[in-house]
């Protein structure tokens, strides 16, 4: 730890390797929203937030627990529901008038064809415009839920219907 007599203890939430600062100053430079992605051991959670001197503010937040109702009866941590949620979170965002956002993933390694990605891809496809690169999304058989089962497949068109009313 400390190698000679001054020592600066790190940031709090740095310590607990919750917030990279530098990141997080480049992101709050572009002036734009963000578009966060996170996992849990159970959902995946997509915002779009905003920065104020106060705090950051949510525009849109919501979780992959939301596309219960919508008819979704499988897994709340797979692909397809992290697609589904940033294509539904897309839509709010786009009724608020959020038309753009850059992505913020936190600490989580850019894996390709990850759930992150996949989330990305849903916001993408509802109308966001968000910077990234083509090779970094999931296939659309590993989106669409076809590589678990066909009613899987099903069950995802039928979900995205509903979201498009």
């Amino acid at each position: 730890m400390a190698r000679n007599a001054v020592y600066r203890v790190k940031m709090r939430r740095r310590r607990e390797g919750k917030t990279n600062y530098r990141k997080r100053l480049a992101y709050l430079k572009s002036g734009k929203p963000r578009a966060v992605v996170r996992k849990t051991l159970k959902y995946i959670i997509v915002q779009i937030v905003e920065y104020h001197e106060d705090g950051d503010r949510i525009l849109v937040g919501l979780t992959s627990k939301k596309l219960k109702d919508y008819g979704w009866s499988g897994s709340f941590k797979n692909t397809s529901a992290a697609y589904l949620t940033g294509y539904l979170a897309g839509k709010l965002a786009l009724q608020k008038g959020i038309k753009e956002a850059i992505l913020d993933i936190g600490l989580q390694r850019p894996v390709k064809g990850s759930r992150v990605f996949a989330a990305l891809k849903g916001l993408l496809d509802a109308g966001l415009e968000i910077p990234h690169g083509e090779d970094i999304f999931p296939s659309e058989e590993r989106i669409k839920g076809l590589h678990i089962s066909e009613e899987v497949g099903k069950m995802f068109e039928e979900v995205k219907a509903k979201m498009e009313v």
